[in-house]
């Protein structure tokens, strides 16, 4: 449908963007970079704007944070990553069955897992960790819209960690503001959780 086209050309355009914005960084002299917290600064606004437009539909908190449906999806998105982690280490034998855990742990938060593997297993490993949930945003980012009209719970689930922020607005673009409150709840407990075994696991070697 035309919805359904215009949700994907709107995905498409962010990776654009992201793509971008990466090669300007490359080449922008230092001097004129924009401060370091300017992106987290932009995200609080966002979701800002968020819950505005929550209340403003009469959505409650409560119905954010205590969603059922969302507490289910975390556990089962959680184990499942867990899985396909175990699976990576088994498939490489200088892969500790602890560092394919710590490795997937990140769901997508790209910016705090690089820096975690990177003090747990070197600059490689850091690298690895960065590319791999790098590229889990950019896929997330299209194919988002081409799951939610069937699968609203997978498409939210693509979003990983970042269903509380960066890949918010496509998946409210393409599945409205009745599944904002399921990315935030999802989202919420993912970012709790994601950090937690990054360490941990890491820390067992």
């Amino acid at each position: 449908s035309k919805e359904h086209r215009v949700s994907i050309r709107g995905s498409l355009a962010q990776v654009v963007c992201v793509v971008i914005g990466m090669v300007i960084g490359y080449f922008l002299p230092a001097d004129y970079m924009p401060p370091e917290n300017s992106m987290t600064v932009m995200l609080m606004i966002l979701i800002l704007l968020v819950g505005i437009g929550l209340k403003g539909s009469g959505i409650t908190l409560k119905e954010v944070l205590l969603n059922k449906r969302g507490v289910e999806m975390s556990i089962i998105f959680t184990l499942a990553v867990l899985a396909g982690g175990l699976i990576f280490a088994l498939l490489f034998t200088d892969v500790s069955w602890t560092k394919g855990l710590a490795l997937s742990s990140g769901f997508g938060w790209y910016s705090l897992s690089a820096i975690v593997m990177t003090d747990a297993y070197g600059a490689v490993w850091g690298s690895v960790a960065l590319f791999n949930d790098l590229v889990r945003e950019f896929f997330a980012l299209i194919f988002i819209p081409v799951f939610m009209r069937k699968y609203p719970s997978a498409a939210v689930g693509l979003g990983g960690a970042t269903s509380l922020d960066f890949t918010l607005p496509i998946i409210q673009q393409s599945g409205g503001l009745k599944v904002v409150p399921l990315a935030i709840s999802f989202g919420f407990l993912i970012n709790i959780v994601s950090p937690v075994l990054m360490v941990f696991f890491s820390a067992l070697g």
